[in-house]
This record gives structure tokens, C-alpha cells and sequence, in this order.
């Protein structure tokens, strides 16, 4: 084998970017410099022209929860966490300038289409939109199966129902169990993929390994850190979703400060 095609099998062998082991308190740190990333987001979400599209968004959320009917309401609440990380990149390009000292404006999350790894993130965005769409179906099917097609004649008569019944209890502890496995599986898949993907153009393949990587050096920090997006999407959508509008920018800019503490 001569020297030029040597030199062309490295090239062609995707780089890993190796992962640090972290502690609960990385997590922390990444949560205060979230918090202090948004502050100046306010300033970002106060421009007319970016306030529009945010009003619609979260306009359409409650909309959909609830003309998806009672049985539907709570996999689509919890199934929002799948698709999180995919909504959350223009908040990761914020927080990459700051750490770069550039001038933020809100029109500069735009610029991520002439990122070059605009087509791996699609693919991988794509991808997450997958499972949250499989969830929802075996969310469905699952509801089916133990109660029948017809739908409950009321919220409380859904609740007694559920909570009072052995098929209600199924429903639950079957529905959480089936939860569990999507939520591990993206959270695995996309803890720190989709920041490295736009700080790095690396390809889905690449991002992913990474990704799955720093779950299996740090599984209980990880972990912990799944815990706390889940319970805050939780609070945020308690509060009307109002919530959501502080929830999601925090734990966006949060995700990036994890992600540079996890990736060498």
C-alpha cells in the first residue's frame, strides 16, 4: 500500500472527538451559564419581528394537545422532549457566538443555513421527528387496545378512569415503560449531537457515536440531566405553557455548556 493510499483510508475513517467524564456538578455549572445566556435572550425574544413566529409556536402547541383528544394529551406533552433538542438549535448558535464574543442579533440564528452541517442536522433533526411520530402511534395503539376506540366522555371520567381501573393502571406503568425506552434512546443519540454538529462538521454518524459515547462514560449524569429536562417541560407546560417560553431557552443554552464540558 503506497503512502497516498494510506493517507486516503485515514481520511475516510470518521474522527471521534473523545468525551470527559462529568459529575452532577457540570450539570449545575451548565444550568447557571444557561440561565445567564438567556438573560440577554430576552432582549432577542423582545424583537417584533422574532416575537411573531415564537407567539405562533407557542400558539400552536396548546392547540394541538388539545384538539388531539384526552387520550393523546399526555404522550404529546411528554413526547415534545424528542423533538427538543432539533427545535433548540438556533438557541445553541446564540450561545456559540457569546462564547465567541461575537455580536448576537436575533437575525443571526438565521445564519445556520449556510452552515456546513446544515444537511446532517436536517437528517438527524429528521430522525428524532421519527420516534416522537412512533411514540405517538404506539401511545395510540396502546390506549386502543386497553380501552377501545371510543373516546372518554370526559376529562374527569378519563382520570377516574385511569386511575381507578386495573386497565387505567396498565395504561400508566405500560405507557411509561414504553416512554422510557424512546426517551432513552433519543436522549442517548442526541445529549450532545446536535451542538457538536453545528460547532463541528463532523456528519451524523460521527455525532451520534459521540453522543452515545459520553452516555456510556457518564450514564448516571446523563441520566440526571434527562431528569431535569423532563420535570422542567413539565412545570413549563403546568403554567399554560407560558412556562415553556422561560423553560426552553434555559435548557437550550444549558444543553451547550454541557456539551462543551462533555467533548474534549
Amino acid at each position: 500500500m503506497t503512502n497516498l493510499q494510506l493517507l486516503a483510508d485515514l481520511d475516510a475513517v470518521p474522527a471521534y472527538p473523545a468525551v470527559r467524564r462529568i459529575g452532577p456538578a457540570d450539570v449545575k455549572d451548565a444550568l447557571s451559564k444557561g440561565v445567564k445566556d438567556f438573560l440577554p435572550t430576552l432582549d432577542l425574544l423582545a424583537e417584533p419581528l422574532l416575537l411573531v413566529p415564537l407567539s405562533i409556536t407557542f400558539a400552536i402547541i396548546p392547540i394541538c394537545l388539545l384538539s388531539s383528544g384526552l387520550p393523546l394529551l399526555f404522550p404529546l406533552m411528554s413526547g415534545f422532549a424528542l423533538v427538543g433538542p432539533f427545535v433548540a438549535i438556533g438557541l445553541y448558535e446564540v450561545s456559540r457566538r457569546r462564547e465567541l464574543g461575537l455580536t448576537t442579533f436575533w437575525i443571526d440564528i438565521f445564519d445556520l443555513r449556510n452552515s456546513p452541517s446544515l444537511p446532517s442536522i436536517l437528517l438527524l433533526g429528521f430522525a428524532l421527528l421519527t420516534f416522537f411520530i412512533c411514540w405517538e402511534t404506539a401511545a395510540e395503539w396502546l390506549y386502543i387496545w386497553l380501552f377501545g376506540p371510543a373516546a372518554p366522555e370526559s376529562l374527569y371520567a378519563f382520570f377516574i378512569e385511569v386511575l381507578t381501573t386495573s386497565r387505567g393502571w396498565s395504561l400508566i406503568i405500560l405507557g411509561n415503560a414504553i416512554g422510557f425506552v424512546f426517551a432513552a434512546v433519543v436522549l442517548s443519540i442526541s445529549v450532545v449531537s446536535f451542538p457538536l454538529l453545528l460547532d463541528r462538521n463532523v456528519g451524523v454518524a460521527a455525532a451520534v457515536h459521540t453522543s452515545v459515547s459520553a452516555v456510556l462514560v457518564n450514564p448516571l449524569t446523563v441520566a440526571l440531566w434527562g431528569l431535569l429536562v423532563a420535570a422542567s417541560l413539565v412545570t413549563g407546560f403546568l403554567f399554560a405553557f407560558v412556562g415553556l417560553a422561560f423553560v426552553l431557552p434555559v435548557l437550550a443554552h444549558a444543553s451547550w455548556h454541557l456539551y462543551r464540558r462533555i467533548v474534549q
